[in-house]
């Protein structure tokens, strides 16, 4: 009879808590589960040993006889027995004065798709010796399976957050979506995800969000990039320019003689972080020149003058 390693089956040490255990189950559940496998019969009883694992660990009586038979299984090996003759007898809760299962009848070709029940080694520990291995068990809870919806906002939508109707499997709901997302950002909806089998807790719901792109602004993180077009008297001489922010339009300060593409940086002009939303990124404003154009003959004379004075110096 094969020993069944159900702390290596979940990936978790034998000193776990039942709320480590339960975490490591439901992630390898929703990775084994059959409706995520169809067909594949390596996943299927994967599947079928990771419950199994988790209805003993999580029990407690079941977990304190399945560790003390831990104990003795190893010093019976290190003693140089073989394992397949172990004595069971005296694990079985079958046997007399053993502590007997309560043992619900639930076939498990529904739950698996005609596989078989749990394995010898469990029925051996907890009650399948005397049934002659026709008793059918009550297989472990089964997690819900999360689901995703991807959603699309505009950067607007982003700053200041907003909301979003969805319609679940059992109702309808509006959900918020915090300022400062962004592209690949995730908004968790606990328990509106795939229902639990039995007493299991739901999947969860993600939206999965994608911001739109602005017709003036590119993103980086949190902060945003503007070009500006400044006149070119205002850049030769000095002045200010009214820029258009997401949070309304502010005034830049222009320095005398700003070059063509000076960029400016305007400090908590940018995104709202989204886990401190009360924290912003900044804007960086590109100036651009706008060249005066149908100028009058006063202008070009103005300019010729302009151009000799630079061509004497």
């Amino acid at each position: 009879m094969e020993y069944k390693d159900y702390y290596k089956v979940l990936g978790v040490k034998k000193d776990a808590s039942t709320d480590e255990i339960r975490k490591a189950y439901r992630k390898l559940a929703r990775k084994y589960h059959p409706d995520v496998n169809p067909n594949n019969k390596t996943a299927e009883e994967r599947f079928k040993e990771i419950n199994e694992a988790n209805e003993v660990l999580t029990d407690p009586d079941k977990r304190q006889k399945y560790d003390t038979l831990g104990a003795n299984w190893q010093q019976y090996q290190q003693a140089g027995g073989d394992p397949g003759g172990f004595d069971w007898s005296r694990w079985s809760s079958a046997a007399q004065g053993g502590p007997q299962m309560h043992t619900e009848y639930v076939d498990l070709n529904d739950l698996f798709g005609g596989a078989e029940g749990y394995s010898d080694f469990f029925r051996q520990m907890f009650g399948g010796a005397s049934m002659g291995g026709s008793a059918r068990y009550k297989p472990g809870n089964v997690p819900g399976r999360d689901y995703e919806q991807p959603v699309q906002v505009t950067l607007e939508e982003a700053y200041r957050g907003t909301k979003r109707l969805m319609q679940s499997e059992r109702r309808r709901l509006e959900i918020t979506i915090p300022a400062g997302v962004d592209n690949g950002s995730r908004v968790r909806v606990a328990g509106e995800g795939e229902p639990g089998r039995g007493n299991a807790k739901a999947g969860d719901l993600y939206l999965m969000v994608q911001v739109t792109e602005h017709p003036r602004y590119q993103r980086k993180g949190a902060d945003l990039y503007v070009r500006q077009g400044v006149d070119l008297y205002t850049l030769m001489l000095g002045g200010e320019v009214a820029v258009d922010t997401l949070k309304g339009r502010i005034s830049l300060r222009i320095p005398a003689e700003t070059p063509q593409g000076c960029e400016f940086r305007l400090r908590g002009q940018g995104m709202p972080l989204l886990k401190e939303p009360t924290k912003f990124g900044d804007l960086y404003v590109k100036v651009e020149a706008i060249l005066p154009t149908k100028l009058s003959e006063d202008e070009i004379k103005l300019f010729k003058q302009l151009a000799a004075v630079r061509q004497s110096e």
